[in-house]
């Protein structure tokens, strides 16, 4: 879509179907799997409209997930130096929750492209995001070093917060035929919280 004006309301309505629409098809079969055929059909546009706003498929692809990356990263970006080190850990781990919950084929399109070796967004995880975690683990090891909480590897901590809050989108299916009708939310945050807690309070 042409970038020298502003978008009508049409344009927008239209760029937002097919960006849920494109959410569904690529989180659930992966971008080798999906098509722009697929993805037009079920945004209710013809594929060359489609294609008046996305160039291609790879186009709406990266589009997802730096719209997805964004979303992911601001709950690491929001960590306070000066807060309340376990109320900020805390926080974060109960917002990676709820971006589970509430966000979960954005969650699962952001693991097919890891799976498949980050083919497509490598060069943004090595430079943005490892700036970024890089960052928020000195503010940890400055904690530690305060005695303000318990020493951990901030980095394997990080990756710990990701993978016990994540595993509730990317594994749905997995948890709920175990829970049964338990809501895997109603229980986990209180769970994170304990685990947590024992694990970095002095």
């Amino acid at each position: 879509m042409p970038k020298d004006r502003t978008p009508t309301r049409i344009q927008k309505k239209n760029r937002a179907a097919i960006m849920d629409a494109a959410l569904e098809v690529f989180s659930a079969q992966g971008f080798r799997g999906a098509t722009v055929d697929e993805i037009a059909s079920l945004s209710g546009l013809s594929k060359p409209n489609l294609l008046y706003y996305f160039a291609s498929k790879e186009a709406i692809y990266l589009a997802l997930l730096e719209r997805q990356l964004d979303t992911w990263l601001a709950p690491l970006h929001d960590l306070d130096p000066d807060g309340e080190p376990l109320e900020q850990l805390l926080g974060y781990v109960r917002r990676k929750l709820e971006m589970s919950r509430d966000f979960p084929r954005e969650s699962r399109l952001f693991a097919h492209e890891i799976i498949q070796g980050a083919p497509r967004i490598g060069p943004v995880l090595s430079r943005d995001l490892k700036a970024l975690v890089d960052e928020k683990a000195a503010v940890i090891r400055g904690w530690i070093a305060a005695g303000r909480i318990a020493p951990v590897h901030p980095h394997h901590l990080i990756f710990s917060i990701w993978s016990l809050t994540q595993h509730y989108a990317d594994f749905d299916v997995q948890v709920r035929a175990v829970l049964g009708q338990e809501d895997p939310f109603e229980a986990a945050p209180d769970y994170l919280d304990t685990l947590f807690t024992r694990l970095l309070t002095p």
